[in-house]
């Protein structure tokens, strides 16, 4: 119960962080999102719309139990664009101000992991849907030769 509620509040707390800088990045013209290394506009526009995706994807599903197997993926994707903006942000100079970015990172990691215990993969769904091993599988070929 107690993961639950920590894994639930992180989850939180990135998807208002993400809501708003995915937000701030859709709302803000393109000169005032200036940085010490210049990005394109609409590249800064597309990491805008999967930070507001994945702050939606960190909670709705989860919170809704459909498909929730999708928090986890939401939360990789997060984890990948905080990769890229802690190496953005240590290569513009301020390596103390890359740390932000990192720990935003781990702790999207975090919930990846905490969360991937319900997450679908392709034998779970198999085995659930047809009672069986994977399709070209040892025990499925011989039951197909009986």
């Amino acid at each position: 119960m107690r993961r639950n509620a920590v894994l639930w509040t992180v989850q939180g707390l990135l998807a208002s962080l993400f809501l708003f800088a995915g937000g701030a990045k859709l709302v803000l013209p393109i000169s005032a999102m200036a940085g010490p290394i210049m990005l394109p506009g609409p590249f800064l526009r597309l990491i805008g719309v999967a930070e507001v995706l994945g702050a939606i994807g960190l909670i709705l599903p989860w919170l809704l139990q459909i498909r929730p197997g999708l928090t986890p993926l939401a939360a990789c994707g997060l984890v990948i664009i905080m990769i890229g903006a802690t190496t953005i942000t240590a290569m513009g100079g301020s390596v103390a101000g890359a740390l932000f970015p990192l720990v935003v990172g781990l702790l999207a990691a975090s919930v990846a992991y905490g969360r991937r215990d319900r997450g679908l993969t392709r034998s779970t769904v198999w085995i659930t849907e047809f009672g069986g091993a994977l399709p070209g599988s040892a025990s499925t070929r011989s039951h197909a030769s009986t």
